[in-house]
């Protein structure tokens, strides 16, 4: 595993490409769990500085999420990575001020409450772009910001339903089932982050931010490849097929001798004429029943059958190896233990650790996407207490003092 390295300070005389390439971005991330918090962990890989706000009575719930080691949650120090972790409640009226100086000084904020909430607590976008011209807000929510369910909650989960991945995930003598990640929460939070450097990209032009409406459940629908003209033009709904795609073969998991499943795909006519010889049955690529991608498809279960026949014969390591070198697309199917066994994810950089304040070295998935010339970083874990940059924050860039502070404190504002 690569050790993450610490980032020191940049300064202007520091050359370009020592610089991460989001530093002087400054984010104030809102909201709890997955959709929101992912997008400042992204934007904050790169540079950003992402300012965490929590409700000083009530923190953000993925802190106790995941599996625990001595009493801390293996989830949070991942998610809230590189973050500047500060509470302040936002109920109250000297707390939605204190936000309003935050904003002043901000450049991306990132909520992920139920429309209406940041309205309600008077920090709606047209209040707070009259403070900061500039601000760019990133808003997720299951339904978007507009519409007639707009004011439902909504959950990653309920946005993969409504968004067709559920109705289509699984085996069709089976009901729906779900992919065993936060899918629905992830794509939207990769859409807000999309989003959010688009907006700041056009503020270089107009000098002026606005908002970025990311749903969960459009976010789900967009990655729904060719499912609506698919229904409307040709009056076909796609179900639920297990690990096949409709009309893309040879594409499924086949059993070796082991009994392990591995996945080859072979659907293109030069792979699958290479997958023939792996198979030494150089003759079924001729064969009218598989020669194109048509005649696959409609002898999908056959060919499948074929496959599986030889696969069974052989040992997982070497059939692997073989079809790696006739260049067909196979690999086995990773659990946690394969991924960190596996020499590519090493030499990618793929899991990285860096040091926890009561765990020591603490692994963690790397950063996506690699850049050549300024790759982002991961600084430092989550805070493990919050508030815990109060004093940097509230002190040294809102200039409040020690006076100021307590009375904050005292009085749970803080």
């Amino acid at each position: 595993m690569a050790k993450a390295t610490e980032t020191p300070d940049v300064d202007e005389t520091t050359e370009t490409a020592e610089r991460l390439p989001l530093e002087g971005i400054r984010i104030l991330e809102l909201g709890t769990l997955l959709a929101g918090p992912f997008t400042g962990r992204m934007l904050g890989d790169f540079g950003a500085e992402v300012i965490k706000i929590e409700a000083p009575d009530k923190a953000d719930p993925m802190r106790q999420w995941g599996k625990q080691k001595d009493g801390e949650g293996l989830w949070w120090p991942i998610q809230s990575r590189n973050k500047k972790s500060i509470t302040l409640n936002l109920r109250t009226e000297e707390g939605q001020e204190i936000f309003k100086d935050l904003v002043k000084e901000a450049d991306v904020i990132i909520e992920n409450f139920r429309p209406g909430t940041m309205e309600k607590w008077n920090l709606s976008y047209e209040i707070l772009s009259g403070i900061n011209p500039g601000i760019i807000m990133t808003r997720t929510s299951g339904y978007g910001q507009t519409g007639p369910y707009h004011k439902r909650a909504g959950f990653g989960s309920v946005g993969e339903a409504m968004g067709g991945i559920r109705h289509i995930t699984g085996f069709p003598d089976r009901a729906p089932s779900r992919i065993g990640i936060s899918l629905g929460d992830t794509l939207a939070a990769l859409f807000a982050t999309i989003g959010t450097l688009t907006a700041l990209h056009e503020r270089n032009h107009s000098g002026r931010g606005q908002v970025v409406d990311t749903a969960i459940y459009e976010s789900v629908f967009s990655v729904m490849e060719s499912t609506i003209p698919d229904y409307l033009l040709a009056g076909y709904v796609r179900e639920r097929m297990g690990n096949i795609l409709p009309g893309v073969a040879p594409s499924n998991i086949y059993l070796t001798k082991e009994g392990t499943y591995i996945v080859i795909g072979a659907n293109a006519d030069g792979v699958f004429k290479r997958l023939c010889e792996a198979m030494g049955r150089p003759e079924l690529f001729e064969d009218p029943k598989y020669h194109t991608h048509h005649a696959r498809s409609a002898n999908m279960t056959e060919l499948d059958q074929l496959i599986e026949e030889w696969t069974k014969t052989q040992e997982t390591k070497e059939v692997l190896e073989l079809l790696a070198e006739k260049g067909v697309p196979s690999g086995l199917i990773y659990s946690a233990k394969d991924i960190v066994e596996d020499p590519h994810y090493q030499a990618r950089e793929m899991i990285i650790t860096t040091e926890h304040p009561t765990l020591g070295e603490f692994p963690m998935p790397g950063i996506v996407p690699k850049l050549s010339r300024t790759p982002g970083k991961v600084k430092h874990v989550g805070a493990e207490t919050m508030g815990k940059y109060n004093e940097e924050i509230y002190g040294n860039l809102l200039k409040y003092d020690e006076e100021k502070l307590a009375e904050l404190k005292g009085n749970d504002i803080i």
